[in-house]
């Protein structure tokens, strides 16, 4: 299986579009896709179908049923803050070592030839009090797709993100200006 993983060089430039995109472009070519979210933040339960991980779902025309959307995106809180400033309003600690052990779980059990994982925020966003996108993107060891915004400095961050991810020696497959 083939693993992903859709960095953003910001947040709201359009990661979950890319991802679902794609998803829904591989599925054209006859691949079998799977996609996982390892936490979000801004999260509505009564509104599923407007979350990342809905959006996500209905790229490959499943249902977001409240099992579904726990499939493939574990970890959601309510308030949209940073993950780590989320969980804490909910009384949970997150840890690089826990997301890195939920996104290795879930390529070891994925059945698909192709496994999208999308990251939260810019790359430089904290997943954890300690940890950022960056740092899981690196434990995970996969390609990344690096997506940025079309808006007015936006190549520059894209840029940035591409000059960070070289300089940890971390693959880039492709970047994408997302308007």
């Amino acid at each position: 299986m083939r693993t992903l993983f859709v960095a953003g060089a910001g947040t709201d430039v359009g990661k979950t579009w890319v991802t679902a995109a794609l998803a829904r472009a591989l599925l054209a070519a006859g691949l079998s896709v799977a996609v996982f979210k390892p936490v979000a933040s801004g999260y509505d339960p009564a509104r599923p179908e407007e979350s990342d991980a809905g959006r996500l779902l209905a790229a490959l025309d499943r249902e977001p049923t409240p099992e579904a959307i726990a499939e493939i995106c574990p970890l959601r809180f309510a308030a949209p803050l940073s993950p780590p400033a989320a969980a804490r309003r909910e009384g949970v600690t997150l840890s690089l070592n826990g997301l890195v052990d939920s996104c290795r779980a879930r390529i070891a059990a994925a059945p698909a030839e192709v496994l999208l994982i999308e990251g939260v925020g810019g790359l430089m966003s904290p997943v954890t009090d300690t940890a950022t996108g960056l740092d899981l993107l690196a434990a995970l060891d996969v390609p990344a797709i690096l997506v940025g915004g079309t808006y007015l400095g936006g190549i520059s961050h894209l840029l940035t993100a591409a000059e960070v991810l070289a300089a940890r020696r971390l693959p880039l497959l492709a970047a994408v200006a997302s308007t």
